[in-house]
C-alpha cells in the first residue's frame, strides 16, 4: 500500500441530508437510496466532485448499518463512478466509539469522515491505534472531523504518539457546530487555520482540509475557505438558504449558487 492509493478530498463535496433533518424541515432532503444517489447525480452536474454520505433506515432515521452503506455505494458506482464517495461515522449521541469502527471495518470505504473527539469518547486504547493504522495501510482516506482548536490539539497529540498516522491527513473544519442557532461567520475559519499551522509541523507536511459551515453565511464561509487554500463541503446537512435568506430548491441548487459565488468573488 501506497500514499497514493488513498484518494485526495474533492474540491466541493455534497452533504446533501445529515443525520437529523428530515422532509419536514425541506421535502427535497433526500432519505432513501434511491433518493441520495438522484441527489448525488443531480449534484454532481451542477459542479459536486464528491459526496459525503449518511443512510437512513426504513423509518428514516439515521443508522450506522453496513448493508445500507454497501447497497448506496454498490448504486453510486454505478450510477455516478467518478464521484469521491464519503460515508460517515456520526455517532449523533446513538453510537459508540466501538460501533463506529466496526462499521468501517465492516464496508471498509474508500473514504470515511471520522469525528476524532467522538472516536476517542471512551479514551485512548490500543484498538483505536489499531484502526487508525489499519484503514490507512487498507488506503482508506479519513477525513478527521475537528469542531475547534481544541479537537486540532487532541489530533495533533495523537499523531505526536503514533496514534493517528501522520501521513496523508485530511481535515474538516466544522464551522458553527456548537454556537447559539448554529450559525457561522467567515472569520471563524481563522482559529482552525493558525492551530492547523503547528498540526502540519509535527507531522512535517501539509495536512489536505476542507471546510463547512452552518446557517446562512455558508456561502461565504466557504468563498473564504476556497480563497485561503481549502476545499468545502455544502449541502442540506448543514445549510438550507442561499446566501441572499431565499430557501435552496434542492442541494443542486445550492451547489450551483456556490459555484456561482466562486466565480464571482465578491
Amino acid at each position: 500500500m501506497t500514499l497514493s492509493s488513498i484518494q485526495d478530498l474533492p474540491t466541493i463535496m455534497v452533504a446533501p441530508n445529515g443525520a437529523r433533518r428530515t422532509k419536514a424541515d425541506h421535502p427535497a432532503l433526500p432519505i432513501t437510496i434511491t433518493e441520495v444517489v438522484a441527489s448525488a447525480k443531480a449534484c454532481q452536474e451542477a459542479g459536486a466532485d464528491g459526496l459525503h454520505a449518511h443512510v437512513r433506515d426504513a423509518e428514516g432515521r439515521h443508522v450506522l448499518d453496513s448493508g445500507l452503506y454497501k447497497e448506496l455505494l454498490a448504486e453510486l458506482a454505478h450510477e455516478t463512478p467518478d464521484l469521491y464517495v464519503q460515508i460517515t461515522t456520526e455517532a449523533v449521541g446513538i453510537y459508540n466509539p466501538e460501533q463506529q469502527r466496526a462499521l468501517v471495518r465492516s464496508v471498509q470505504p474508500k473514504a470515511v469522515s471520522i469525528s476524532i473527539r467522538e472516536m476517542l469518547s471512551d479514551g485512548d486504547n490500543r484498538d483505536i491505534l489499531r484502526f487508525y493504522h489499519d484503514q490507512w495501510h487498507a488506503g482508506s482516506g479519513i477525513q478527521h472531523i475537528l469542531y475547534g482548536t481544541d479537537d486540532i490539539a487532541l489530533l495533533q497529540d495523537l499523531c505526536q504518539r503514533g496514534i493517528v498516522p501522520k501521513d496523508d491527513l485530511k481535515l474538516l473544519f466544522v464551522l458553527g457546530r456548537y454556537t447559539a442557532g448554529q450559525v457561522s461567520s467567515p472569520d471563524d475559519l481563522l482559529p482552525f487555520l493558525e492551530a492547523q499551522k503547528a498540526l502540519d509541523q509535527t507531522c512535517g507536511a501539509p495536512s489536505d482540509w476542507a471546510c463547512c459551515a452552518f446557517g446562512q453565511a455558508e456561502t461565504d464561509c466557504l468563498a473564504r475557505a476556497v480563497a485561503k487554500g481549502g476545499k468545502v463541503r455544502i449541502g442540506f446537512e448543514n445549510n438550507l438558504h442561499h446566501s441572499d435568506g431565499s430557501l435552496a430548491r434542492d442541494n443542486a441548487d445550492r451547489v450551483a449558487h456556490l459555484r456561482a459565488a466562486l466565480a464571482h468573488p465578491a
